[in-house]
């Protein structure tokens, strides 16, 4: 497999700054590609980044979707220290994530939170009805 390190200057050194792999990787500031197409070490910028999903978070609004009883999130949250489909601290740490599948998942809870929101509203105006009528 043929594989070449350019520098951007043209100078000599001992670290990769541009590497091309006979696979078709590539790195920048690393040569260490396995598994992915594109590595880069340290920061990147763009304008924009197009991420290609095959699943979107819409499910949450479907008729079937059963959204966890408060009490049974709080019990999750207070055992576990996260939220329930959210990677750890330590997963992220050790394994990186994928921004695609971070925002599905992030999408789905702000869903979850608008579902919540919308039966506490109908609880509270129909605890409002009743306090109307009681005070009758």
């Amino acid at each position: 497999m043929l594989e070449q390190t350019f520098s951007i200057t043209g100078e000599v050194t001992n670290t990769d700054v541009f590497v091309i792999k006979g696979d078709g990787s590539v790195g920048i500031g690393t040569s260490k590609t396995t598994g992915y197409q594109l590595s880069v070490e340290e920061k990147i910028r763009a304008r924009e980044i197009d991420v290609n999903l095959t699943a979107w978070s819409d499910f949450v609004f479907k008729d079937n979707y059963t959204l966890q009883p408060l009490n049974e999130l709080e019990t999750y949250i207070a055992n576990n220290k996260h939220l329930p489909d959210v990677p750890t601290e330590k997963e992220v740490l050790a394994n990186g994530v994928s921004l695609g599948k971070m925002n599905a998942i992030l999408l789905q809870k702000v869903e979850e939170l608008t579902l919540y929101m919308i039966a506490i509203n109908k609880r509270m105006k129909a605890l409002e009805e009743e306090n109307k009528q009681l005070k009758k």
